[in-house]
């Protein structure tokens, strides 16, 4: 455990962050490339240069800081954190280059108010805080490496299949090239996958969240064509290669009997529809609403699935929301006081999956009905942040 002088320190520098701002960790992740470049090939280069993953880093260290002395505050985003790393297949030697960096920063961007016994106080702070992390991802990758079919570091797949579901969205049936088992997972979680675009000198890795519920031989992801990796994966084909790392994640469907509703925009319907498989298997009398927004027709991912599965189970409802199309139940951004559905704001648990605003929108609504924030549970793509 920390001492209270260490504690104490460490919290007399949350000003001093906040002063400095993001202004630290663009600095630390410029000193922390140019000294070890070979992270390019881990970190996600395109949330560098939108400044996202500075943003989520600076929040983090602020949190840290501020809640040094209960760290049971920020044990939910840890676990986050966690799950992220684990699919990065981030080691341990990893925390030893960050935290040199880190301190090597402060003491470079305040040298006066970062004193020997700050710099002290934060190496041990680091250290702990490291040890933790450390810890919980063994725990994750060993369970996940022990279980049936589980596997540690990257592992080749085939592209079996490849399935257009609307305008901008490709589906795709990974195997594993040695044709062993492959780990089971649950709804919401999501894959790391490790490319390589053409003409650019590092690795790419980007998560995807597994869009069906778990099954024996096969993983599919569906991917949005936008940004480096998505657009070069809807470049390939049938019979191509692609590394994976095992699942990971925590925003996964509780296995209860509460009624559920799924509200999704865009290709955040993805996870959305392995838990709707999954709460469908589940067999339970439990009324399950999906909510979908998405543009028009032409963007409208599983439509057809969706229409399918209502049709068979009497106990799910869907609604489809088109900004820009009457072709669709609603027209507009999802209002769900305008809903149709009858909503089960008393008791059911809430999923949400879309772009940050717009889950930040529908939780928002929802607190306005009286739905308890342990009941809204929702997943943020790219670097973790509150909504």
């Amino acid at each position: 455990m920390l001492s209270e002088r260490t504690i104490s320190l460490v919290k007399s520098t949350v000003p001093l962050l906040s002063d400095a701002g993001t202004a630290v960790t663009a600095h630390f992740y410029q000193r922390m490339f140019s000294h070890n470049p070979e992270l390019k090939n881990i970190f996600n280069m395109t949330n560098q240069h939108t400044g996202k993953q500075q943003f989520a880093l600076f929040n983090a260290i602020a949190a840290y800081a501020t809640h040094i002395d209960n760290p049971q505050v920020l044990q939910d985003a840890i676990g986050r954190i966690n799950h992220k790393h684990v699919s990065l297949n981030i080691q341990a030697e990893h925390y030893d280059i960050v935290g040199h960096h880190l301190i090597e920063t402060l003491k470079e961007l305040a040298p006066e108010q970062f004193t020997p016994k700050i710099e002290q106080a934060w190496r041990e702070a680091y250290g702990f805080l490291a040890d933790l992390f450390i810890t919980q991802e063994e725990g994750l990758y060993r369970t996940v490496e022990q279980q049936h079919g589980g596997w540690r570091n990257g592992r080749e797949f085939v592209i079996a299949k490849l399935v257009q579901e609307s305008e901008n969205v490709k589906s795709f049936y990974l195997k594993p090239c040695d044709e062993r088992a492959i780990s089971h997972y649950q709804a919401g979680q999501f894959i790391a996958v490790s490319v390589q675009p053409s003409q650019n000198e590092h690795t790419q890795i980007r998560q995807y969240s597994l869009s069906q519920s778990s099954k024996h031989d096969h993983y599919r992801i569906s991917v949005k064509r936008e940004g480096l990796v998505s657009t070069y994966l809807h470049q390939l084909a049938v019979g191509d290669t692609l590394t994976l790392y095992p699942p990971a994640g925590d925003f996964v469907l509780k296995n209860t009997t509460n009624d559920k509703v799924f509200v999704s925009a865009g290709v955040g319907i993805t996870p959305m529809m392995a838990m709707l498989e999954q709460a469908l298997t589940n067999e339970t009398e439990a009324r399950l609403s999906f909510i979908h927004a998405c543009v028009d027709p032409s963007q409208h991912s599983f439509k057809q699935d969706i229409e399918q599965l209502a049709a068979q189970h009497s106990n799910l409802a869907k609604e489809v929301w088109y900004e820009h199309s009457d072709k669709g139940d609603k027209t507009g951004r999802i209002e769900l006081q305008q809903s149709a559905l009858s909503l089960p704001y008393e008791h059911g648990e809430f999923y949400l999956c879309g772009p940050s605003a717009f889950m930040a929108a529908i939780k928002q609504q929802l607190l306005a009905q009286g739905v308890a924030s342990e009941r809204i549970l929702y997943e943020v793509f790219g670097p973790h942040e509150s909504l």
